[in-house]
């Protein structure tokens, strides 16, 4: 242990000699040469030795602390600034450079700006009738462009007052207005206010959607500085109030003061300037045809902003507040709409592309349209809840197929379907004249005789409505009463085929199934189609096609069409439409159309009755028009057995009376009764009280009984009619009894 304690204290050994003078020798950094390696190393300056003499050297100059650290400080101030200025620039640049990129942008998604013009108006299309007054237009409300200086002074500043107060200072853009629009906003927390110029309005109705996206906007930012440059301010605001939307199709101030006031937009007051210029804010919701109060409200704004601008006296708004000349006109419900639809389905084909305003001449006439109309109007409000039938349509043309009155469904405003052109219904039987015209071509005659007796083919027994058969009956007797088993055999023994090959020579246009129940009538076709089949037998046999349109022409007077006359050439020779004219006047003197009188005139027909009462038809004809009624369900549903003897033959006869008042008489052509009987038997018809004592007839196509006109005791049910005596007999008991 003592050993380890000596060896850790260690011993010094005194020195002597030179290694004693040596011994105190010490070496500072400044006497050391540094090697290469150490040059990037930091130095530490090393303290002087106490014992050096320090006296000969010069005291060292030092600054104030305070001056080191404010020169500091502005250093840094002054680097500060620079960096902003610098970072300033360079985002200055990136913000010119993105500007400048969605400029471009948004200019290469518009059209060139050079091939840029001021668009047309669309066309509108004016529809008349044959007296030339206006029935229906399409398109814009029709109103022609007004100059500026051709309006009232208050009404262009009506719209500057409550659009775009500023419109004369701005360049087509309103940074105060953008401005004010964007705190109002704010503080509302919602969009109560608008920045949009008129100019951007104009650029957004002539060039652009109604798209609320900021691409959109752009776009509409620089048209509206386009507008500017190209055109002055005077030019922009016409523009703007002559293609405005004002609600109810009416664009531009002429077409809405016309609709609303019944008036020029020239000789509107300040009240309904007022009024006008409201509704372009939300021109739907504030029409006053729609909302009265709201167009009223939002008129008195705009009178106090006119007054705040100083473009009227307060004297002036007070006045005018609540005092607009209402004058509003319904807009189209009428089911003159039903034929200005179609008509608006063959302008392509007559005329291709509208790029214009046009007036369509038509054959439609006004008073024979309304009296349809209410015809169909009144009965179904009479008896549609009776008869379960919620539809109808009517159609009247003149035999050379002239439409004077076209009536598709009871109310155009809850339904634009057509009826009468679109819709296919099984026509019962009302088709059976084809059957008959085909068994005449064959060599038949009214007078020929056919069994009516039950018959089974393969399984189908078709019957008569009242399960009753008369044995040994006359084509005329079989038609008039509409005998199902009559028809049936008359069509297997001329053939299907040409049974449909007679209707569409006729002018049937529907696709027709040739099989034994065509007979009755159970492929479906249109009721302009089934009228325009029956012209030939009141033209003389003549083929037609149903036309409305005659004439279009633009509103400078150019004729772009005019028809011309397209005979289809004899379809019908002239002795077998002579006899099934003798067989279908039957229908309404005896058989199941005994209700169908019109005084004085001849008239024949067929009623109609589709299975389980799912249609009720009657079309009937004289020399001066071919009318056809269809009554039903869209959904094709049962009727409470309505037939075409009933609801269809009351509104043919209501209409058909009113159309012939007034109009020289005429009979059928080639029609064989004719001199003393002729008259006599169309007199009896009209006024006789008492029925005939044949057979019991089948109203609605022989599927229930006609109520008596009388109080006579109803014929015998099991009488048959009496043929033994030909046609001549069996009309003469017809007609003074035996």
């Amino acid at each position: 242990m003592a050993w380890g304690r000596k060896k850790s204290g260690g011993r010094k050994e005194p020195l002597f000699g030179l290694p004693a003078a040596l011994a105190e020798l010490r070496l500072s950094p400044e006497d050391r040469i540094p090697a290469a390696t150490d040059d990037d190393k930091p130095k530490k300056p090393v303290p002087k030795r106490k014992h050096e003499d320090d006296e000969h050297e010069p005291p060292r100059e030092r600054k104030p602390r305070g001056a080191k650290s404010g020169a500091k400080r502005r250093s840094k101030r002054r680097f500060r600034i620079g960096r902003l200025v610098y970072w300033g620039a360079v985002l200055g640049l990136w913000a010119a450079i993105a500007i400048i990129g969605v400029v471009v942008w948004v200019g290469a998604h518009l059209p060139a700006i050079q091939s840029l013009e001021i668009p047309k108006r669309p066309p509108t299309i004016q529809i008349v009738g044959i007296d030339g007054s206006v029935l229906a237009s399409r398109g814009e409300a029709p109103g022609a462009n007004v100059a500026l200086k051709d309006l009232p002074p208050y009404l262009p500043k009506a719209f500057i007052a409550i659009e775009d107060r500023r419109f004369y200072s701005h360049y087509g853009i309103d940074p105060i207005g953008i401005a004010r629009a964007a705190v109002a906003n704010i503080l509302h927390r919602g969009v109560s206010q608008g920045g949009s110029t008129l100019t951007q309005q104009l650029a957004k109705n002539l060039f652009l959607t109604q798209e609320r996206t900021i691409a959109r906007k752009l776009q509409e930012v620089e048209l509206a500085l386009w507008l500017e440059r190209k055109h002055s301010k005077n030019q922009i605001l016409e523009l703007y109030l002559n293609r405005v939307y004002f609600g109810s199709g009416a664009y531009g101030v002429e077409a809405a003061a016309q609709r609303y006031f019944g008036k020029s937009a020239k000789n509107v007051t300040v009240a309904e300037a007022a009024m006008l210029a409201g509704l372009v804010k939300s021109p739907s919701r504030l029409a006053p045809n729609r909302n009265p109060e709201g167009a009223e409200a939002r008129a008195g704004i705009v009178l106090a902003a006119m007054a705040d601008a100083k473009f009227i006296s307060d004297a002036q708004a007070k006045a005018s507040i609540g005092h607009p000349s209402y004058n509003v006109k319904p807009a189209g419900a009428g089911t003159i709409n039903y034929v200005a639809d179609w008509i608006g389905e063959v302008l392509d084909d007559l005329v291709g592309q509208i790029d214009q305003s046009i007036v369509v001449e038509t054959t439609i006439d006004p008073k024979l349209q309304g009296v349809a109309e209410a015809a169909i109007i009144d009965e179904l409000a009479a008896k549609s809840v009776k008869f379960h039938v919620t539809q109808g349509a009517l159609v009247a043309m003149t035999p050379d197929g002239a439409v004077r009155a076209m009536v598709g469904g009871r109310n155009y405003a809850e339904s634009q379907y057509n009826r009468a052109v679109t819709a296919k219904r099984q026509p019962g039987s009302a088709f059976k004249p084809f059957v008959y015209l085909t068994a005449i071509e064959g060599g038949l005659s009214p007078e020929t005789i056919r069994q009516d007796a039950p018959l089974d083919l393969k399984g189908w027994r078709p019957e008569n409505y009242t399960h009753e058969y008369f044995g040994s009956v006359t084509l005329t007797q079989a038609l008039a009463m509409s005998l199902n088993t009559v028809a049936v055999r008359l069509g297997l023994e001329v053939g299907p085929k040409n049974v449909v090959r007679t209707a569409h020579r006729l002018g049937i246009s529907s696709k027709l199934e040739a099989n034994p129940s065509i007979a009755l009538g159970t492929s479906e076709v249109s009721v302009v189609e089934l009228v325009g089949a029956y012209a030939p037998f009141a033209n003389g046999g003549l083929g037609v096609s149903p036309y409305v349109v005659t004439k279009i022409r633009t509103n400078e007077g150019k004729v772009l069409y005019r028809r011309t006359a397209d005979p289809l050439g004899q379809v019908i020779e002239p002795r077998h439409v002579a006899m099934m004219n003798t067989m279908m006047q039957e229908t309404l003197l005896s058989g199941t159309a005994r209700k169908a009188e019109i005084p004085g005139w001849m008239a024949a027909g067929k009623t109609g009755t589709s299975q389980d009462f799912r249609d009720a038809w009657f079309i009937g004809y004289t020399a001066n028009l071919v009318t056809g009624v269809w009554l039903g369900n869209d959904d094709n549903s049962p009727t409470k057995k309505a037939t075409g003897g009933g609801l269809p033959v009351e509104v043919w006869t209501r209409f058909m009376r009113t159309a012939h008042q007034g109009v020289p008489v005429a009979s059928l052509p080639n029609a064989q009764r004719g001199g003393f009987l002729s008259n006599m038997f169309q007199t009896a018809s009209q006024v006789s009280a008492q029925p005939s004592p044949s057979a019991p007839v089948p109203s609605g196509g022989g599927y229930r009984p006609a109520p008596a006109r009388t109080s006579a005791p109803p014929p015998n049910p099991n009488a048959r009619p009496e043929a033994a005596a030909g046609l001549d007999g069996w009309l003469v008991d017809r007609l003074f009894g035996r």
